[in-house]
């Protein structure tokens, strides 16, 4: 059962996986496929040592999993459902402009773009 102290522990577990630079870039090099420390260090131009630092916070925060491959670790959004949330996030927020139309044609959100119960 979800309680309001379940619901801030997971808003404050995500907020601190965002709220680091290098964790949000990191986690923007994960959504779009799953990494490797090594690669995501030079993609990054990260050390190796401040990528894992990183890679065991997310994972510590439920973002990420990781799932060994031999001598490797690849890592990835923990959850397809989360990935699908973290994308919404970033589209949602790069979207709010009050000079660009909503660019949803199915747009239901009250208050938005002239859908029904609208305030513009």
């Amino acid at each position: 059962m979800l309680t309001i102290a379940s619901c801030v522990d997971v808003m404050h577990r995500l907020g601190r996986a965002m709220a680091d630079p290098t964790r949000a870039r990191i986690l923007l090099a994960l959504l779009d496929a799953p990494g490797y420390p090594a690669q995501l260090a030079a993609d990054l131009d990260l050390s190796r040592t401040n990528v894992s630092n990183h890679l065991s916070c997310l994972r510590g925060c439920g973002i990420i999993a990781a799932e060994p491959e031999g001598r490797r670790t690849r890592y990835e959004i923990a959850d397809p459902h989360l990935k699908a949330a973290l994308t919404a996030v970033i589209d949602v927020t790069l979207a709010v402009r009050d000079d660009v139309a909503c660019a949803d044609p199915a747009c239901a959100v009250p208050g938005c773009c002239g859908a029904a119960g609208s305030a513009a």
